[in-house]
Order: structure tokens, then sequence, then C-alpha cells
């Protein structure tokens, strides 16, 4: 079975998702999500919850360098010298999507769910990022380790959203 199906969330990520999108609906926000490492895990957790999804607006899924720079707008430059796993992505990955959407919170997310083929490629090191209208993009780096493909990717949920309700709290 591929690991990520085998994913289950967590009672506390599956409460802050929850938390979140009301939080959303009480102020009549939309969300987005631009994904890299987590392939969709966030916006479909987001549409998974019945009553308040109607508040997630639309996900992108921008897994290679070429779709993080067609989809979302992020700089040839930006991938080549910094790198699609870096603050410079992720923080124009959610500026990316929150021009591109309707939303008024957005989260971005970019890293490294297990070792790859050359040593930058650090095992669970994840870059965050989250705007809202009316100001920029904030960033946060974690390293997670390597815990395996699944347990990065429900870290990397919980981080995402922790961030996108700090962001609806700021509003």
């Amino acid at each position: 079975m591929a690991e990520a199906l085998a994913l289950t969330v967590p009672k506390p990520i599956d409460d802050l998702a929850h938390d979140l999108l009301r939080l959303a609906c009480d102020r009549d926000l939309k969300l987005a999500t631009a994904e890299s490492c987590t392939g969709g895990l966030l916006a479909s957790l987001l549409t998974d919850i019945p009553g308040c999804s109607h508040a997630f607006e639309r996900g992108f899924v921008v897994y290679t360098d070429a779709a993080k720079h067609e989809l979302l707008g992020v700089r040839q430059s930006i991938l080549e010298i910094e790198g699609a796993v870096s603050e410079a992505a992720a923080l124009a990955l959610a500026q990316g999507a929150l021009d591109r959407s309707q939303a008024d919170v957005v989260a971005a997310i970019t890293g490294f769910t297990d070792a790859g083929p050359s040593p930058e490629e650090e095992a669970g090191l994840v870059h965050f990022a989250s705007a809202r209208r009316g100001s920029g993009p904030r960033h946060r780096r974690m390293r997670f380790g390597d815990i395996g493909r699944a347990r990065v990717r429900q870290a990397a949920l919980e981080t995402a959203l922790r961030m996108m309700r700090e962001d609806i709290l700021a509003i």
C-alpha cells in the first residue's frame, strides 16, 4: 500500500483542522494551500470536514519545480539558486497562492520527507510559509528528522494548520 494512503490523522491534528475551519467560517474567511511534499494532504484534510469545508477555496499541488514556477509564479532564480526546499521558495509559494486565489489566508509547504540522493536533501527538513491578505508572508523552518515519510507529513500538517490559525487570529 502507498504510505500516504496509510496515513491516519491523529485526533489533535483533526481537532486543529476543525478549529481552523470553524474560525474561518465564523469570520467569513477563505483558505487556500500550496503544497509540495505533502502532496495535497492539507487540502484533503480541510475538505474532509463537514459543515465548514466551504471555507476552503482552493489548493495547489506543486510537486515539481516546473509546477511551482508555472502555477504559482515562483521565480526560476529562486528554484535554481535557493532550491525548491528553502525559505525563499516557501515564501514565494505562499505569495503565489494568495495572488492566484480568492483566499484570505494561505499556507505553503515544501520539504524533504525522506533523505534524497544528495547530502543537501536532509530528511525531515520542511519550510512553511503562511500569508494573509494585507500582510506579507511569514516563514517557519522545521527539522523533523528522519522519522519516515508519513510522520513528516503529519507533522507538516500540524505546523501548517497552526500557522494558518495564527494568521486568522491576527485578522
